[in-house]
């Protein structure tokens, strides 16, 4: 097998060798991964070697992570294990939703609503998304009728002028679908909601409209992995492109889509690794923020003012800078965030800021406030999951009792 392929699960091979190969996939040297799993080089080579025991649940878990393996069964070769943590349960809506998307209705003979109809639902769809702790279950229920009614709209429009504002509309509900759709088993639905977005968008003409669907498809794209990051940035950057010579005159909506397109693309550099340019596109983001109306709190990507501390401790934690995630997670806790589950993802942000910096009772009860703002953002998400199973397994009492109350709140554990 090639260093640069990814085990396939059923091949028997040992558990060091494929950790040698998700290492080498990675690009990421032995010094470096020892020193950020707080263990020796040549402890690391003993296990790659097989000269020691595969070693425990917890060190597997922080092994994953740092190596972006998506699923455990790719790192133990056990297929029991076969478990993407990156993926949720599947949300009892997701069939209607399913249906709604895959529904062209050709042949029905049902009147579009005003595209004004559409974009107040569409607006009141949102508000729900960040109001709501089940907000999957509020936007789950509205959004197989407007995608349909979205859908008519377009199709129905009596001029171009009308067409182009529906499609508009069209693309920002598809957008609202990839948020509820993202980390449910269904990947192919997630990358057509994402892909119809990006085409709505363009017909639309709307600067808005064409920065929101590239700003997720780049997300869809990085979140697949390291072999798409390219790609991801390729979206980034020509959308930011298209939209940097409209600033001069354009509303806070554009602006703020500009910044979170910036804040992306300091993402994507975290993730490689690349501090300088993950830093340097924060900073283009932070000054693109501080253009905005101080109260704006942009419905889609959560760009405002008050995002940019929540930001820098994502940028810090992808670069497993420890101390400074928790002195920007320190920094960013004054700042309010209106959205729940905006919320309740920096607060899992933060747990992984002190996860990292070896404050794991810490990171236990901030995930516990991330379930207390918006249950069903913890339930979908890896990080917060990998944290409570590696602590399910501590040696410390306290620390795993609260970590099993978690597991069990998030279906991880039976009661």
């Amino acid at each position: 097998m090639p260093v640069d392929a990814t085990p396939d699960p059923s091949d028997p091979i040992a558990f060091g060798q494929r950790l040698l190969i998700l290492r080498e996939k990675r690009g990421m040297s032995r010094p470096v991964l020892s020193g950020l799993l707080g263990m020796s080089a040549s402890w690391l080579k003993q296990v790659e070697k097989g000269q020691i025991q595969m070693p425990k649940l917890p060190m597997i878990l922080r092994i994953a992570e740092l190596l972006r393996v998506r699923d455990l069964s790719d790192l133990t070769g056990d297929q029991s294990l076969s478990t993407d943590l990156f993926i949720g349960p599947g949300h009892p809506r997701l069939g209607a939703v399913q249906a709604a998307v895959n529904d062209f209705m050709l042949t029905t003979s049902q009147q579009a609503p005003p595209t004004a109809h559409v974009r107040a639902r569409l607006a009141r769809a949102w508000a729900a998304r960040h109001h709501a702790p089940n907000h999957r279950e509020v936007v789950g229920e509205l959004l197989p009728d407007l995608i349909r009614d979205a859908q008519l709209a377009a199709r129905q429009a009596d001029s171009a002028a009308d067409r182009r504002t529906a499609q508009a509309a069209l693309s920002e509900v598809y957008s609202l679908s990839q948020f509820f759709v993202a980390y449910q088993p269904d990947s192919a639905l997630l990358w057509r909601v994402a892909e119809r977005g990006m085409v709505s968008a363009q017909e639309s003409e709307d600067p808005h409209a064409i920065g929101v669907a590239a700003w997720l498809a780049a997300q869809a794209h990085r979140d697949t992995g390291p072999s798409h990051f390219d790609a991801a940035d390729a979206i980034t950057l020509e959308a930011l492109r298209y939209l940097t010579p409209l600033l001069s005159d354009a509303d806070d909506a554009v602006r703020a889509i500009t910044g979170a397109l910036q804040f992306e693309a300091g993402y994507t550099a975290a993730r490689r690794g690349e501090e300088g340019a993950a830093w340097g596109w924060w900073d283009q983001a932070d000054r693109t923020s501080k253009s905005l109306s101080p109260s704006y709190y942009h419905p889609v990507t959560s760009f405002s003012r008050a995002i940019m501390g929540a930001h820098a401790v994502t940028v810090a934690v992808e670069l497993r800078s420890g101390g400074e995630s928790v002195r920007q997670a320190v920094d960013s806790d004054a700042a309010p965030i209106p959205s729940r589950p905006r919320l309740a993802r920096h607060r899992i942000e933060e747990a992984r800021a002190y996860q990292l910096d070896g404050q794991p009772e810490v990171a236990l009860s901030t995930l516990e406030r991330a379930h207390k703002a918006a249950p069903e953002t913890i339930k979908y998400n890896g990080y917060a999951k990998r944290i409570i199973l590696e602590e399910v397994e501590s040696k410390t009492p306290a620390r795993r009792q609260a970590a099993a109350r978690l597991a069990v709140e998030l279906g991880l554990l039976a009661a």
